[in-house]
């Protein structure tokens, strides 16, 4: 299902100059609409769209924030060469599916924040001792490191599991994509490539959950993967 660009405006925050929006965030926008229609009307996550007037040096073009229990859809597009490098060398005729698919991975964080399960996890896991390091400051961002993989993981899985939902044929290239910008670095921030593995091919996906529940059935046992 896919929203009009007058009802998706309806999700945008009041931010300067978000009511002219771009041609590159209206494709983004217009792309993402089906998940974004999905997340309101079946499973009433409360999503605000957020169109920053200009990106910050760090800013990647689209992102999730969460604030006063809404979740904030942030793009930072203006002025950031990310929003165009981030597709470079895709056809131009694929890039839909990819930006449907990075909505979805934002839309998956909301989820587990309106779940209140942010960080958490699942019932029953016993997480497996850190890697001692030589200080307290190295322990503690050893552990954020690890907290956000987790996070990517799910979310990298939400996206597939949506893609397998709604653009099935395509799988492959979303899921090869996911395999191609995901850092190889051994646990590296966003090095989910344990739980990709396990979703190499679309029918891991229960068609019988919703996509984000499909993504935490798997994403239990991509933690395991990753302790080893």
């Amino acid at each position: 299902m896919k929203l009009s660009l007058p009802f998706l405006l309806s999700f945008v925050a009041a931010s300067a100059g978000a009511a002219q929006l771009t041609e590159t965030e209206t494709r983004w926008l217009q792309a993402g609409s089906p998940v974004l229609a999905y997340a309101k009307q079946e499973l009433k996550l409360p999503i605000d769209i957020v169109v920053q007037p200009q990106a910050g040096p760090n800013d990647v073009p689209l992102a999730m924030g969460f604030a006063d229990g809404r979740c904030k859809l942030v793009f930072s597009m203006r002025g950031n060469p990310q929003a165009e490098e981030v597709l470079a060398g895709v056809p131009a005729a694929q890039q839909k599916v990819l930006i449907e698919a990075m909505t979805a991975h934002e839309v998956g964080h909301c989820w587990r924040q309106a779940q209140g399960s942010w960080h958490a996890l699942p019932a029953g896991f016993v997480d497996a001792p850190q890697e001692q390091l030589a200080s307290p400051e190295l322990q503690e961002l050893s552990k954020q490191m690890r907290d956000t993989r987790r996070e990517e993981a799910f979310s990298d899985l939400v996206a597939l599991a949506w893609t397998q939902r709604a653009n099935a044929a395509q799988y492959g290239q979303v899921h090869a994509w996911l395999m191609q910008v995901r850092q190889p670095v051994a646990h590296g921030s966003h090095n989910t490539r344990a739980w990709l593995q396990l979703a190499s091919n679309g029918a891991v996906f229960d068609s019988e959950h919703n996509p984000f529940e499909q993504a935490h059935l798997l994403w239990g046992k991509g933690l395991r993967k990753d302790d080893q």
